[in-house]
């Protein structure tokens, strides 16, 4: 369940305007609520590898480590075909695949797409008989090396991958197919927007142009302190930064501890 964006902002505004802090536009909270959420969500590999190294309970519900996939779990996606592209090969440079990318009205002319790949997980290749194979992920030393031998060279049975400047490079060259690809993968966050129509000097909520928080509802309280933290940056306010970045590391340390 994803966060609501109106739930929020009037909290935040709650907050600020109780303790005459001033006053938050909604382009404000737009940009500080983005990064925010791109905060939270980084972190989110980061404790992951983190509870690799402690013993975990086998609570159904208290699990950490299945409590931050579960977190995780609302941007992991899969893309194939026509979300796919293909370029051939162009001289020295072989060809390759790329995931699903976007633009923006934001983006300056003549600015390449911008990937929505932030974590490749599997790349599958299915041949003509219908079975999926997963192709080997390996670095660029050892590939070197492994396809000097005709006994460990890539094959279609078993195919391998270089993952370089946001490509994907399948060995043998002959996998040239977008629909013959399927890669698993975790997407970025959609950026924060809550949006509005304005009357007067008034802002109004508009659902339809709003996009919501795509974090888990238990990160609601964790959310909001961190976009109190950043506006007690911008009004210059060290009360509230402190009060807010204290309250926040609480939350951070129990759910590490």
């Amino acid at each position: 369940m994803a966060l609501n964006v109106d739930t929020v902002y009037k909290t935040v505004l709650l907050i600020m305007n109780k303790e005459q802090r001033g006053y938050v536009t909604p382009d404000e909270f737009n940009k500080i609520a983005t990064q925010v959420q791109l905060q939270i969500f980084e972190n989110y590999f980061e404790d992951y590898t983190q509870q690799l190294r402690v013993p975990q309970n086998t609570s159904e519900y208290s699990e950490r480590l299945k409590e931050l996939d579960n977190k995780i779990s609302f941007f992991k996606t899969t893309a194939t075909g026509s979300a796919l592209t293909y370029t051939a090969p162009a001289g020295t440079v072989p060809g390759y695949f790329q995931g699903p990318t976007y633009t923006t009205s934001a983006m300056p002319a003549g600015q390449a797409p911008q990937t929505s790949v932030y974590k490749l997980g599997t790349v599958y290749y299915t041949p003509s008989v219908g079975y999926d194979i997963e192709c080997q992920r390996t670095q660029k030393n050892d590939f070197l090396q492994i396809n000097k031998s005709p006994l460990t060279r890539p094959t279609e049975s078993f195919p391998q991958y270089l993952w370089e400047q946001e490509r994907i490079i399948i060995y043998p060259q002959s996998i040239n197919q977008v629909n013959a690809i399927t890669i698993s993968y975790i997407r970025k966050p959609q950026n924060v927007v809550w949006g509005y129509t304005q009357s007067g000097n008034a802002y109004i909520y508009n659902p339809s142009a709003s996009t919501w928080p795509e974090l888990d509802a238990t990160e609601q309280v964790n959310f909001i302190l961190k976009i109190l933290m950043y506006m007690g940056i911008i009004i210059n306010d060290p009360l509230i930064i402190q009060a807010a970045a204290q309250e926040s590391q609480k939350i951070e340390v129990n759910a590490k501890s």
